[in-house]
């Protein structure tokens, strides 16, 4: 049977992750550039605290916790990683969602296909005002938030609720997530799924609308 959902995590794969916005970051608290050191999975550089988590060492929330302490420190306040989004990206909340996901979500609703949202954070870290805000996610058919299922990704039974809402079996599903553990939990409940690279963001998105059946970004383009 033919993949009928395109579900997507919203952090690093809708939006650009921290790490490609660091220099907002630094600017915004005003700091030299190159004074944080954390670049994730960026091509070419180290983050041992990513590593840490990529081990399972430590969670994604924790990793993102002590980021936030660092530069609570660094700058002498007490701030959140709510704080720190909402501060280094300021009004234009769409500025950072990816042109790839919009094209991605709009070539997968042409084609018939349902799109979804399955991410851990969004209102713990955005905000449900920022939400609001995000026009793609007006778009889309559904939004499956941790913050509020309070069941996160890789527990087996988030992605179960994932498929009860939607109604279907996890087969019909094409996941796509940037963190290693959640693709792995995908996998495991019977769903398709593609590891997002934030060093290449079309072919990731290209390798998703491929497993759900209908033409990529460059042939849509083509």
């Amino acid at each position: 049977m033919t993949a009928q959902v395109l579900l997507l995590d919203f952090g690093s794969v809708i939006s650009k992750s921290l790490f490609e916005t660091l220099e907002d970051i630094e600017a915004t608290f005003g700091l030299e550039p190159g004074t944080l050191g954390w670049s994730g999975p960026l091509a070419g550089r180290d983050d041992a605290l990513w590593q840490s988590m990529q081990r399972d060492e430590i969670s994604e929330r924790d990793y993102w916790y002590r980021r936030a302490a660092e530069l609570s420190e660094q700058v002498g306040e007490t701030l959140t990683i709510k704080d720190i989004i909402r501060r280094s990206r300021g009004q234009d909340v769409n500025s950072v969602i990816r042109p790839e996901a919009v094209a991605a979500v709009q070539t997968a609703k042409a084609a018939g296909r349902t799109t979804a949202v399955f991410t851990n954070e969004m209102q713990l870290f955005y905000g449900a005002d920022v939400i609001e805000q995000l026009d793609l996610l007006n778009h889309m058919d559904h939004l499956f938030d941790a913050t509020t299922t309070k069941i996160l990704k890789p527990d087996p039974r988030a992605y179960e609720m994932v498929c009860a809402g939607l109604g279907i079996t996890p087969s019909q599903i094409v996941f796509v997530d940037d963190q290693s553990r959640n693709i792995t939990g995908a996998k495991a409940s019977g769903m398709l799924a593609v590891k997002f690279d934030i060093n290449t963001p079309r072919a990731c998105f290209n390798q998703a609308l491929t497993l759900l059946g209908i033409p990529t970004l460059d042939e849509s383009v083509a």
